[in-house]
């Protein structure tokens, strides 16, 4: 089965992670295919074991190796593909950023459920199954009302987020 691992908070605030580094450590898990996708983290590989195998035993790995509390995702690349095809907002206009924010333990609903009051008219948000889908114009990512909700503690820890534009570059190295 083919996999793709997204990692929360690499090379960004400081954690230098070599793609190189990242890969060797995936490979001496003995998971074939191995490929980095960018340099946030994204790794796209294959193994027979489940998504929850994945998880803990990748976080555990990445933890060990690289000295930090990993928090990651693991999602089948087919179930990737289903989530960029049921993006609900449309083509990108050009003035939006598309992002899709993969959550924990139905976390989808209770960020929903929060931003209820959101400015729609500035920026959407829907939740699906593991998924919360958001469209924020372009430079107000950090800044938006939705962007705040996601640095809760009771969130913070437990989501990362992918534009749909590398979601899709993480699908076509799969191929």
């Amino acid at each position: 089965m083919k996999y793709v691992a997204l990692l929360r908070g690499i090379n960004v605030g400081g954690r230098i992670v070599k793609m190189a580094d990242l890969k060797a450590v995936f490979e001496s898990l003995n998971y074939s295919n191995v490929s980095t996708i960018l340099q946030s983290g994204n790794i796209v590989f294959d193994s027979d074991k489940s998504e929850v195998e994945l998880t803990s035993e990748l976080a555990a790995k990445l933890t060990e190796s690289f000295a930090y509390p990993a928090k990651l995702q693991v999602r089948s690349i087919d179930s990737v593909k289903a989530v960029i095809d049921a993006y609900p907002f449309g083509e990108n206009d050009g003035e939006h950023q598309d992002y899709v924010i993969f959550c924990d333990n139905g976390l989808e609903r209770d960020l929903a459920a929060d931003a209820v009051g959101i400015n729609v008219s500035i920026e959407q948000v829907q939740a699906s199954n593991g998924v919360l889908y958001w469209r924020v114009p372009k430079g107000m990512t950090l800044k938006s009302e939705f962007a705040k909700f996601l640095t809760k503690p009771k969130y913070k820890n437990f989501h990362t987020n992918r534009n749909i534009n590398t979601l899709q570059k993480i699908i076509y190295a799969s191929i």
